[in-house]
C-alpha cells in the first residue's frame, strides 16, 4: 500500500521515513514539505542519503492519486485547513498534529490560540489511543494521533480510571521530555548551551495536551475533574517520563494494582509492565515502540504512583500513527514496529 508524508523533514517526519522504510506492507510514495519542495530528502537530512526522493509541493489531489494514506507531521494550525482537503481527496488521514484531537473547537482555540478545524472534520476524527480505541480506528478515515505527553499519562492512568478507582480531583501529573520534544524549529529554550546540565519546567497550567488528557480521561471516568500537569525539559534528546499521583477510592495493594494492568494491557505487546519494585528509565524504550509502566500503592496514605516512559517520536509520534495505520489496514499492530529499544 502507498502512504505519502506531509511535513517529512520534521523529526516526527523523519521518524515515520525511518519506520516506513522497513515496513512490508507500506511503500513511501510521496515525501511533502511547504518549506523544502524540490529539494533531495537527504539535503535536509543527510543520514538519509541513501533515500534518493525529491520532496514534493502539497496538493491533494495529486497526493490521492499515488497514495491511499496520508501521515500529516505538520506544526499545529496546519492540519486543520489542510486535513478536510486530504479527506475529501479520498484519503485516509493520520494527523500527529494536535488539530484534530479537541472535540470542542472553543476549547481547541483556548489552548492553542489558533483558528480550530471544521467541526465535521471534529467528529469524524477518532482519537488514536491505540492500545484503547483500536475497535473505532478500524473504520476510521481520520485519526487525530495523540500527542506524546498525552500517550504516557494516558496509558498509566487508563487501566485505574476505567476501573473506577481513581479520585477524580487528586489527578497530578509530573512530566519529563527530551529536547526533540519541542521540534526542530531553532528556539533560544532549546539551544546546547540553555539546555545542557539544565532542568527547566515550562508552560506551567498553560500546556496545550491538559484539555486532550482530561478529556480523554472524562471518556473512561465520568468524574474526572481538572488534572494538575506539569511539564519539564530535561538535557537528553529522546524520551519521556510521566510520574502520576492519584488518590485511589479503593483498598488496594500494590500487587492488586499491578494483576490490574497485567490483565488490562496483556493482548497489547507494546505495553509492558513492570514487576514491583522495579521503576522504569527513559533508556530501557528508546528507539521504540514500548511503553514501560510501573505503579505502586503507598497504603500510609492511600494514593498511588504510576510511572511511564517512552520515546516521544515513537510511541509518542510516529509509531503509535505506524501502529493505527496497521489497525485500519488489517495488520498486525506490530508490523513494521519490532525494533528492539537501542541501549546502550
Amino acid at each position: 500500500m502507498n502512504v505519502s508524508i506531509i511535513g517529512a523533514t520534521g523529526y516526527s517526519g523523519i521518524e515515520l521515513i525511518r519506520l516506513l522504510e522497513n515496513h512490508p506492507h507500506f511503500q513511501i510514495a510521496g515525501l511533502h514539505s511547504s518549506s523544502a519542495a524540490g529539494r533531495h530528502i537527504h539535503e535536509e537530512n543527510p543520514h538519509l542519503l541513501h533515500i534518493t526522493q525529491i520532496l514534493k509541493e502539497i496538493d491533494p489531489i495529486k497526493i490521492a492519486k499515488e497514495s491511499s494514506i496520508v501521515f500529516l507531521a505538520t506544526p499545529s494550525g496546519v492540519s486543520a485547513k489542510l486535513a478536510p482537503q486530504l479527506e475529501d481527496a479520498g484519503l485516509t488521514v493520520i494527523d500527529l498534529s494536535g488539530d484534530l484531537r479537541l472535540k470542542d473547537p472553543e476549547s481547541y482555540k483556548t489552548w492553542y490560540k489558533k483558528e480550530p478545524a471544521p467541526i465535521q472534520s471534529l467528529e469524524k476524527a477518532v482519537y488514536g489511543l491505540s492500545e484503547w480505541n483500536a475497535e473505532y480506528i478500524k473504520s476510521a478515515k481520520v485519526i487525530a494521533n495523540p500527542g506524546c505527553f498525552p500517550t504516557a499519562a494516558l496509558l498509566g492512568l487508563a487501566p485505574m480510571c476505567v476501573q473506577q478507582w481513581c479520585d477524580g480531583n487528586s489527578i497530578i501529573i509530573d512530566a519529563k521530555s527530551g529536547v526533540s520534544g519541542a521540534g526542530r524549529t531553532p528556539l533560544s529554550t532549546t539551544m546546547f548551551s540553555e539546555v545542557n546540565e539544565n532542568l527547566k519546567i515550562y508552560k506551567v497550567h498553560q500546556h496545550q495536551h491538559i484539555p486532550e488528557i482530561e478529556q480523554q480521561l472524562q471518556s473512561w471516568q465520568g468524574d474526572i475533574g481538572n488534572i494538575e500537569f506539569s511539564t519539564h525539559l530535561v538535557p537528553m534528546t529522546r524520551g519521556i517520563m510521566a510520574t502520576m499521583y492519584v488518590q485511589l477510592t479503593e483498598q488496594v495493594t500494590t500487587k492488586q494494582l499491578i494483576d490490574l494492568y497485567k490483565t488490562s494491557y496483556e493482548m497489547h505487546p507494546f505495553i509492558r509492565i513492570q514487576q514491583e519494585g522495579l521503576f522504569p528509565s527513559t533508556k530501557q524504550v528508546m528507539g521504540s515502540n514500548f511503553c514501560d509502566i510501573s505503579v505502586a500503592v503507598n497504603e500510609r496514605t492511600g494514593r498511588a504512583t504510576i510511572v511511564s516512559v517512552i520515546d516521544n517520536l515513537v510511541k509518542g509520534a510516529a509509531g503509535q500513527a505506524v501502529q493505527n495505520a496497521n489497525i485500519i489496514c488489517g495488520l498486525e499492530e506490530t508490523t513494521g514496529l519490532k525494533q528492539v529499544p537501542l541501549f546502550p
